[in-house]
């Protein structure tokens, strides 16, 4: 009976109550696309860094992270690797050779990041065949090496033509050799497009003469929330005087910072919208007290409890934060739904600024639910908060003093 007193309370000033539902909706909605285009935009940028090159985790030879050289290399016991490859939510296992060199090809000269891997098991992580846009990918033994497509473009090369590289082999060792180009790779980094060299693990290790050492081996999660549990398994059972084991957050430091900082922002400008809005609310509040303070001293004063009259406003209340935030989920969600299937490509000035800065131009919406219950509660305590003033205000009314206000 209360609630249907209440539904049918809220209808009798409907100008109110849109003004009010209104406040609620839009709040909900660019709470919703907010945080929802944040999260599904740097989520992208992070998984395609993570999927594209570094892993979820990294493990190196003791002090790597702090020189980052060939000599810093490692060769891995086989029952290490054993465990590492059966641990649960594992879905990759990457060994590589990383180091630097100059890429050089006729009178053009550039420096480049090396990578030597292991053709199939690089490719079961980064799908990196599938970046392949001319030429083919590489075999076991292959003599060849795959390129940036930006880079190729730089070094006027293509299919078939050879490029040298040039840098430094294990324990000063010099490093040289050339390399036949079998394809042309891009990814959605801009920054890797101009800078990575492909080529096996075999020639790597003849290159660098570092035999059956390794620089690092790459691990890919079945997902990123299980990066904790995983890393500290591996910690677990490696002996950390040797080996360090790191996340990607701690391989792309800038990148989580990054994140981090836009997080906050994002927090800040939410906590305006959501505290103006709790004034407009609160105020609308007020203002349907104020106005009914005759009603609820003549309901007072016939008879009718306190505790129901009190239940009834505070359910009228309820009632018209619940329909803005249903319209706010009903505008929003479509929207959601549907760049998070097909993001928004970029271009001009603005995809210049994100290639710029090395990332994809692309802005993705995310449809997890979990930021949605988010916004839901918030804006749930906003509209309790609210509903507590006529509760307070029914509680220590006077009739006869409110029917002569």
């Amino acid at each position: 009976m209360i609630l249907k007193v209440a539904w049918r309370n809220i209808w009798r000033n409907k100008r109110r109550t849109l003004i009010t539902s209104a406040s609620v909706f839009f709040a909900v909605f660019f709470g919703l696309m907010m945080r929802s285009m944040q999260i599904g935009t740097f989520g992208r940028i992070s998984d395609n860094l993570v999927s594209s090159y570094s892993g979820h985790i990294q493990i190196h030879k003791k002090g790597y992270s702090e020189e980052k050289i060939i000599n810093n290399s490692f060769e891995p016991a086989s029952e290490d690797i054993s465990k590492i490859k059966t641990l649960k939510h594992v879905k990759a296992f990457v060994p590589r050779i990383e180091s630097f060199a100059l890429a050089s090809s006729g009178e053009h000269t550039k420096g480049c990041f090396v990578t030597g891997i292991s053709p199939e098991e690089e490719n079961n992580m980064t799908k990196i065949s599938d970046k392949v846009t001319l030429g083919n990918y590489l075999t076991v033994n292959d003599k060849g090496a795959l390129i940036g497509d930006k880079l190729a473009s730089f070094l006027e090369v293509g299919i078939n033509d050879t490029i040298i590289l040039l840098g430094q082999g294990y324990h000063a060792a010099s490093a040289a050799g050339k390399y036949p180009i079998r394809g042309l790779l891009h990814f959605p980094s801009p920054r890797l497009n101009s800078s990575l060299v492909y080529i096996s693990l075999k020639e790597a290790q003849e290159l660098y003469s570092t035999e059956n050492k390794l620089t690092g081996i790459a691990v890919l999660l079945d997902a990123d929330k299980n990066t904790a549990s995983v890393k500290s398994e591996i910690s677990g059972f490696l002996n950390l005087d040797k080996y360090e084991v790191q996340d990607w957050g701690e391989i792309l430091p800038e990148l989580k910072q990054l994140i981090q900082t836009k997080s906050v922002s994002s927090y800040v400008m939410l906590g305006l919208l959501y505290m103006i809005v709790g004034f407009g609310v609160l105020g609308t509040v007020i203002m349907m007290t104020a106005e009914r303070r005759k009603e609820f001293g003549l309901l007072v004063a016939v008879g009718m409890k306190k505790f129901r009259l009190e239940m009834t406003v505070f359910s009228e209340t309820i009632f018209l934060g619940f329909v803005g935030v249903i319209l706010g989920f009903a505008a929003s969600l479509p929207i959601i739904f549907y760049y998070s299937i097909n993001p928004i490509v970029l271009s001009g000035t603005m995809a210049a600024m994100y290639e710029k800065n090395g990332f994809e131009p692309v802005i993705q919406f995310s449809s997890d639910t979990g930021y949605m219950f988010a916004q839901l509660i918030i804006v749930g305590i906003i509209v309790l908060i609210s509903a507590t003033y006529p509760i307070f205000k029914i509680s220590s009314l006077k009739p006869v003093n409110a029917m002569h206000a």
